[in-house]
């Protein structure tokens, strides 16, 4: 078993994720090297400042402007997008979620239970692709349709696509204003690649690729693993099957009572970390998180879901779905990476009728931080960076109350 402090585990997880030393990626190219680090690029509709999956790869990626992530999923069609957990996933990975796909369609109440009530409707709609070769769920009128309830969708036709889709016959061909646009998934995937691998590799490619997407991780199933695939009831022999045949190590973080899971393949990182070293390849094309912050998205895998309280001690809640007297905080409130520490947060909107980014409230951590120069400089170019990114033509900070750090944001020039 390796034992390591928990700097090192921070490092390690925000490193494996590309947020640290800085940004190593660069442009549409390492767009698709940042996603395929992540394992796992969760999608999300909701547009306040820019969405969720934009801010992961801003955070990532230098130079990147939302949308580059659409060019490799659906015109180079290096990916593809899936799932009741809606994520982004490398197309050459398809083998094994059809498995999954498979096992949703006759084991999954929810889905199971679509493709019983909605039979005529997915019948129909299989013929309509066909025929048409990509459909949207607005071709359909309400008017002509039978209307459900589901918050799938509220047609029988938007839940037929969305059956097909989930079940593998049909691939997200393309996205209109974040909505699918289905197509047949033989004209969408590589011939070569619509097969099924085996049961016993699809569990342990998924369980690996758990590991890799968490960094450490205990592997305890929860409903949100369990939908990317692995039945409950095997977690414990892949575990011990794993480790086994040295593909996954055991990781004792100190101050931590849990032991973590992590690849083989990365021991050699986690050592050079523990002995104060940054790898090579993790070197930044630019500014490193000390000299310019970054901005994580409210469901950045190293601080979603009580992440960031593990490995920052940074208390994090995203509280867009809270009643707005019940929020501590702001609507869409992100947390602000310095160095590898989370050092603070801010809540935001884009006024869209004056392309205005608004600090609408503006906290940190440490009060000391109000007077560091270095961190002003660093919070300054975090802001000028997202600024650019989300493509604004005006920054007003004045809620931020610090008055050497709003001195310096008020210099920032879009």
């Amino acid at each position: 078993m390796l034992t390591i402090d928990l700097q090192t585990a921070r490092r390690f997880v925000l490193g494996k994720h590309g947020l640290w030393p800085g940004r190593r990626w660069q442009g549409a190219a390492g767009t698709q090297k940042a996603m395929r680090a992540m394992e796992y690029l969760q999608l999300d509709p909701l547009q306040i400042i820019a969405r969720s999956h934009d801010i992961k790869l801003h955070a990532r990626v230098q130079g990147y402007k939302p949308g580059l992530w659409e060019q490799a999923a659906y015109k180079q069609r290096k990916f593809f997008d899936w799932g009741g957990w809606l994520a982004v996933r490398p197309m050459d990975e398809l083998p094994y979620w059809r498995v999954v796909m498979r096992r949703e369609k006759k084991g999954h109440a929810g889905v199971s239970q679509l493709g019983r009530e909605h039979a005529a409707a997915i019948k129909e709609m299989r013929g309509v692709l066909r025929e048409r070769g990509t459909v949207s769920n607005r071709d359909f009128e309400m008017a002509s349709r039978t209307r459900t309830t589901s918050y799938r969708g509220r047609k029988d036709s938007a839940l037929a696509l969305y059956y097909l889709w989930r079940t593998g016959e049909v691939m997200t061909h393309h996205r209109e204003n974040f909505e699918r646009v289905y197509a047949l998934t033989e004209t969408v995937a590589p011939a070569e690649l619509i097969r099924e691998a085996s049961d016993a590799e699809t569990d342990r490619f998924l369980v690996r690729k758990e590991i890799s997407h968490n960094g450490l991780t205990r592997l305890k199933r929860t409903a949100e693993a369990y939908y990317r695939g692995v039945p409950f009831n095997t977690i414990g022999k892949l575990r011990d099957k794993l480790l086994a045949d040295l593909e996954i190590i055991e990781v004792q973080v100190e101050g931590w009572k849990q032991v973590q899971c992590a690849l083989a393949s990365d021991v050699k990182v986690l050592k050079e970390l523990a002995a104060g070293r940054v790898p090579k390849s993790w070197k930044p094309l630019g500014a490193s998180t000390s000299d310019e912050v970054s901005f994580l998205a409210p469901l950045d895998p190293v601080s979603a879901r009580g992440r960031a309280k593990e490995l920052f001690g940074f208390d994090y809640v995203w509280e867009v779905y809270k009643p707005a007297h019940l929020r501590k905080y702001g609507y869409y409130t992100l947390p602000i990476l310095w160095g590898d520490q989370l050092v603070g947060r801010f809540d935001s909107k884009l006024d869209r009728s004056t392309n205005t980014f608004i600090i609408l409230g503006f906290w940190l951590e440490d009060k000391s931080l109000a007077r560091n120069e270095a961190f002003a400089e660093a919070l300054a170019a975090g802001f000028e960076s997202f600024v650019r990114f989300l493509g604004a033509g005006a920054f007003n900070a004045k809620a931020v109350r610090e008055p050497m750090l709003r001195k310096r944001l008020a210099q920032v020039n879009p």
